[in-house]
């Protein structure tokens, strides 16, 4: 499972002009689901992404988590972060996992985020055409692969 995670002061996605996700200051995640995933690989990004010391404290280090902070965090379904670009100009999106079990991936690792005490959790929705907006604080922008995390 890949994340892509942006620090921001505000994040919404729209679907067809309509806002269906909204959150200030906090976390925009972008989340791809591997073929292969499981549980175990969203309880490690959910594990983690709350509590990264991404947030500056009252000196300006970084040293607040998004729970600290008080965060909010919105996050989008992204399979093309799944994407083999190995070969070719054409990027293969065949690692990325089947749209059913990426979606029940995908929904059980925002659950798993509002259980783990982030004041509001927003989403997309999975597998829509959506437009995605950020205003990027910093900018702080750091990648998250499951497989790499103990």
């Amino acid at each position: 499972m890949k994340a892509v995670i942006q620090r921001v002061m505000n994040s919404d996605v729209q679907i067809d002009g309509e806002t269906v996700g909204k959150i200030g200051k906090g976390l925009m995640v972008l989340l791809g689901v591997m073929d292969g995933d499981t549980k175990s690989d969203a309880d490690k990004l959910v594990k983690k992404i709350p509590n990264l010391r991404i947030f500056e404290d009252e000196n300006g280090k970084m040293n607040l988590s998004c729970l600290d902070a008080g965060g909010e965090i919105l996050v989008v379904s992204q399979f093309t972060l799944c994407a083999d670009c190995s070969h070719g100009r054409r990027p293969s999106f065949i690692k990325s996992a089947p749209p059913e079990e990426a979606n029940a991936l995908y929904e059980y690792f925002v659950a798993e985020l509002k259980s783990a005490g982030i004041s509001r959790v927003e989403t997309g929705k999975f597998g829509a055409d959506m437009k995605v907006s950020l205003i990027n604080d910093g900018p702080v922008t750091i990648i998250l692969d499951s497989e790499e995390l103990k």
